[in-house]
């Protein structure tokens, strides 16, 4: 398998706008089934669901954007939501987060269940996937699981592209077809 995230870009089109709620389920699905539920081991199995998510189906799961930091991808958009759980955001008072987990440390300690509804069948396919994938994983080897050839073709703290993501895949050539175009009959 071709695994080459040096891609020529395309222009993105589909699904990809960052959907808050869903990404809140999300974390509180996540944190409820990856005990303990550190920050670090949540946010990988996000990017690891999201991932294989993209590579099967098209799309990532809430539409988070990935940044390529230090210790690997983290999803920006929940990465700020649990910001604003531990006290590290101007957003300080969003009750929606409060309200469904907060913060112990680096402890994401879900506040009420995930709403299932929010996910399609798929969604929690790929969500199961990627907390196996981070459960019992120390971090220096989730860090290492983690750099893959999408981190590492992106500076350090820039986005990483849907893109690069998408040439991990074994079927590139047709993901980054469709992620050109979604929809090819619609006019």
């Amino acid at each position: 398998m071709d695994t080459d995230a040096s891609v020529t870009p395309v222009t993105a089109r589909g699904p990809f706008t960052f959907d808050p709620q869903k990404a809140i389920h999300a974390i509180l699905y996540v944190a409820d089934h990856l005990k303990p539920a550190n920050m670090y081991a949540v946010l990988k199995a996000l990017y690891f669901a999201d991932k294989r998510h993209l590579h099967r189906y098209g799309r990532f799961i809430f539409g988070d954007r990935y940044v390529a930091m230090r210790h690997g991808p983290v999803p920006s958009g929940a990465y700020d939501l649990i910001k604003i759980a531990r006290g590290e955001s101007p957003l300080l008072h969003c009750l929606e987060v409060h309200n469904a987990f907060t913060m112990d440390g680096y402890q994401v300690v879900p506040s009420v269940d995930a709403d299932l509804d929010a996910f399609s069948e798929s969604d929690v396919e790929c969500l199961d996937e990627g907390i196996k994938e981070c459960r019992d994983i120390p971090f220096w080897k989730l860090k290492d699981r983690s750099h893959d050839q999408a981190w590492e073709a992106t500076d350090e703290n820039d986005f990483m592209t849907i893109e690069s993501i998408a040439a991990l895949a074994p079927n590139k050539e047709d993901l980054l077809e469709y992620l050109q175009d979604p929809h090819p009959d619609a006019a």
